[in-house]
């Protein structure tokens, strides 16, 4: 079995640049064949509706990183960030789901796991 990645963004429009980095990193890892798991936290969950993007000059647009995240990984929003923002499954892209801390943790302290916070 080979190592998974765990990536967690904290943030969103309130610090693009950090944001877009750690959906590069998913993107690029789904792309290479590493089993991705995409957690969106605080104002990052915004990154996982349809409106939530940004543009970030020189940066890959955020709309396309999370769909090849969508496509060869998954996106999962934290079940109290989106309570806080009135958001539910609804409200999310096609394929991203909503879930709490116990689902974190049990993928991040998988033997095959490696985590990355941004």
């Amino acid at each position: 079995m080979g190592t998974s990645l765990v990536i967690k963004v904290i943030c969103g429009n309130d610090d693009p640049e950090r944001a877009n980095q750690g959906v590069t990193v998913a993107a690029t890892a789904a792309s290479s064949g590493v089993a991705v798991s995409l957690w969106l936290a605080g104002e990052g969950v915004w990154l996982a509706t349809p409106d939530g993007g940004f543009t970030l000059p020189h940066g890959s647009p955020l709309e396309e990183l999370i769909d090849v995240v969508l496509q060869a990984g998954s996106v999962t929003v934290c079940t109290q960030c989106a309570a806080r923002r009135d958001l539910t499954a609804d409200d999310l892209l096609p394929g991203a789901r909503i879930a709490g801390a116990a689902a974190f943790v049990e993928e991040a302290l998988r033997s095959d796991a490696k985590v990355l916070v941004y």
